[in-house]
């Protein structure tokens, strides 16, 4: 089995590293075919996401990435944003669960964030009107808004999940956010089984903090899943500067293509070191396995990371422990087969 490997830089190449050898690990065997983005990218093509990048995962139709930096200040367009939309992942898939022996108010997280990928604010619709006046515009179709909306009922139809939240802003966006509730309330009447309740995205917000456990499954239009994905990601702790980032995977998923990855970022200022914690990039690899057919390894996967992170040994030191990059692998590793 082939699958396009992104290592991309800063910490990039050390997690995805350790993520190919808990994959190998757990019996599956992959020839992981590397494709360039991110700085070194950028400096060998002039470009931090070649399009021959963009053509390898259209090849092999699946990809794990490792945290890539777009250059600042230098006309580049997000590789994020560029890879979503040239691929069509139009599903930011984001799962958020309390994990054990991590530090965190909440003892019952359990949540998925399910992010519109394409549009809004994100479409990159922006130009300068006059010297000193920028105007963004904020792009909602209904086809892409019934898509994502159906996507979160069937994934929590597939995952036994009771609850799909619409969050929005549609009593100060009307028309754009109206659309958007117009078409959640649509589709919702298709899966009268499922719980679909509608709020305010402040709301979410501040019942978020207050008990996230009232939730199951959000679905959103592209920047408020940004920011609540990043928010979810933080109730499930971790000591470092970028909280839960550390822990949680992530998927960007289309109808033909799919791209998993860490959601944190490259960490220049630890590459090298050998003291990156590679969980996120480990349990991205984890979702993958189940979505190309490895469904049994994925969860053996899951099950060792849970196994190593109530034994507390060899973390890193984002989540307590003094370990490296290395052990807290070598432990993943050995609790595959505990």
């Amino acid at each position: 089995m082939q699958i396009v490997l992104i290592e991309g830089d800063g910490i990039g190449p050390e997690v995805t590293q350790a993520a190919c050898r808990v994959v190998a690990a757990a019996g599956v065997k992959v020839d992981w075919v590397k494709a360039p983005a991110g700085i070194p990218a950028a400096e060998q093509f002039g470009e931090p996401l070649p399009e021959e990048t963009l053509e390898m995962i259209r090849r092999y139709r699946v990809a794990l990435k490792g945290p890539c930096t777009t250059p600042i200040g230098k006309g580049y367009r997000s590789i994020n944003v560029r890879m979503r939309q040239g691929l069509e992942l139009f599903a930011s898939v984001r799962p958020v669960n309390t994990l054990p022996g991590i530090k965190t108010p909440y003892e019952k997280v359990d949540l998925i964030v399910v992010r519109e990928n394409t549009e809004g604010l994100y479409a990159g619709l922006e130009h300068e009107v006059v010297p000193g006046v920028v105007e963004s515009v904020r792009l909602i179709t209904r086809s892409a808004a019934e898509r994502i909306v159906r996507f979160a009922f069937e994934l929590a139809r597939h995952r036994g999940r009771q609850l799909v939240t619409f969050c929005h802003k549609a009593d100060v966006m009307r028309l754009s956010d109206g659309l958007f509730l117009e078409c959640a309330r649509t589709v919702a009447d298709d899966y009268p089984f499922i719980q679909f309740e509608e709020k305010p995205i402040d709301n979410v917000c501040l019942e978020l903090a207050m008990d996230p456990s009232n939730f199951d499954v959000l679905v959103m239009e592209n920047l408020f899943g940004d920011v609540i994905s990043d928010l979810a990601a933080g109730l499930i702790g971790g000591a470092g500067p970028g909280g839960g980032l550390g822990l949680v995977p992530g998927a960007n998923l289309g109808t033909r293509f799919a791209v998993f990855e860490a959601v944190h970022g490259s960490a220049p200022d630890i590459a090298g070191k050998g003291i990156a914690n590679p969980i996120a990039v480990i349990r991205s690899a984890a979702l993958l396995l189940e979505h190309v057919g490895h469904g049994a390894a994925g969860a053996r996967i899951e099950r060792a990371v849970i196994k190593t992170l109530q034994a507390g040994v060899g973390l890193t030191g984002d989540i307590g422990g003094t370990g490296t990059t290395a052990t807290i692998t070598d432990q993943i590793i050995k609790n595959l087969g505990a």
